[in-house]
């Protein structure tokens, strides 16, 4: 069968390879130079199944009001009026309840479960160079009521059959030994074992190489999508700015571009782009360097002399800089005590 994968990122590169792995002919479009060079270009970095957690959860709205008046908000908030928006929000404030938080985490859990088992078969068939760490992850928390306002989610990690630990402070530094130098800044934390960390740009780029060079995969790069051709409740082709591209199914990957692809089909996609920020930074104090993941309000990882903070988003996505995320509270704590250099931070 001939495919066509709109859509060169993470998730666009790994189905073009399954579906060439199964004798397929792929095509991959991409209006970049390359792969991953939007939102696979600096993602957090994370294999975490244990930490995917749903953004509506009980107490969140109260949260965010919160954020509106904060300085150093996790969440930069700037809502627009307009139908998108609100139909985003009204299905947001529905799973904020209990019942519905437990059962999206459970979903999501399950799911990041099998990716991660699926990415491991992949490690060991192709053995991808990507900084690869399996050392865990830890949670921390800056205060007790936090900590003890987790027993919900461990359930849900028990449930899922995902081992974890939660510790006191100096079990967290037992863990990990780099933290010592700010132990005051929390009291305990929950330890993820399993998960693992990553570079995603690295892992795209070196499975579209694998795939080009051993699978026979297309990747028309520099080509820009400009919308779909449907006959008779069908797909009958691409059009983008070099022609039409046909084939007998297509693949829509293109994140938070693709409700406006879909959308003069008459279809609704319940996705609404928001804007991550990260800043990765080298390592000038190795032997005190943290050396796996761990966060409070920001993510941190790192490589073997490089570590990267990912402390802040913005909603929607247009509204706010790197400044937000380089002058944020957290980030400022993360760098600090991830040993690194902020006047050498990108």
């Amino acid at each position: 069968m001939k495919i066509a994968i709109l859509g060169a990122g993470v998730i666009g590169v790994t189905t073009a390879h399954y579906l060439a792995r199964q004798g397929h002919e792929v095509t991959v479009i991409d209006r970049q130079t390359g792969p991953a060079l939007e939102t696979s270009f600096a993602n957090a970095g994370e294999i975490s199944p244990g930490y995917s957690s749903p953004w509506a959860a009980p107490g969140i709205p109260a949260k965010a009001v919160k954020w509106l008046f904060m300085r150093h908000a996790p969440l930069i908030l700037h809502p627009q009026i307009n139908a998108p928006t609100v139909r985003w929000l009204l299905a947001l404030l529905r799973n904020c309840t209990s019942n519905r938080y437990a059962l999206n985490k459970a979903r999501m859990v399950r799911l990041a479960d099998y990716s991660q088992v699926v990415q491991t078969e992949l490690n060991e068939e192709l053995g991808l160079e990507y900084d690869h760490r399996t050392q865990g992850t830890l949670q921390l928390f800056r205060t007790q009521k936090q900590l003890d306002g987790i027993y919900k989610d461990t359930e849900v990690l028990r449930e899922g059959g995902v081992p974890f630990e939660v510790l006191d402070q100096d079990g967290c530094i037992r863990a990990e030994p780099g933290l010592k130098a700010t132990r005051d800044l929390f009291v305990g934390g929950l330890r993820l074992p399993r998960d693992e960390t990553g570079d995603c740009f690295k892992f795209t780029n070196a499975l579209a190489d694998h795939a080009t060079a051993a699978q026979g995969v297309t990747f028309q790069y520099g080509t820009t999508i400009q919308g779909l051709i449907a006959e008779g409740g069908r797909i009958t082709g691409v059009k983008t700015d070099k022609g039409v591209v046909t084939a007998d199914a297509y693949v829509l990957a293109l994140g938070s571009y693709s409700p406006q692809m879909v959308k003069p089909l008459g279809m609704t996609l319940p996705v609404y782009p928001v804007k991550g920020y990260s800043i990765t930074a080298p390592i000038i104090d190795e032997p005190a360097a943290p050396s796996r993941p761990s966060w409070t309000r920001a993510t941190r990882w790192r490589s073997p002399a490089w570590a990267t903070v990912s402390a802040s988003a913005a909603w929607p996505r247009s509204r706010a800089t790197t400044t937000s995320c380089r002058n944020s509270a957290a980030t400022r704590w993360s760098i600090r005590s991830a040993r690194c250099s902020p006047a050498r931070a990108t």
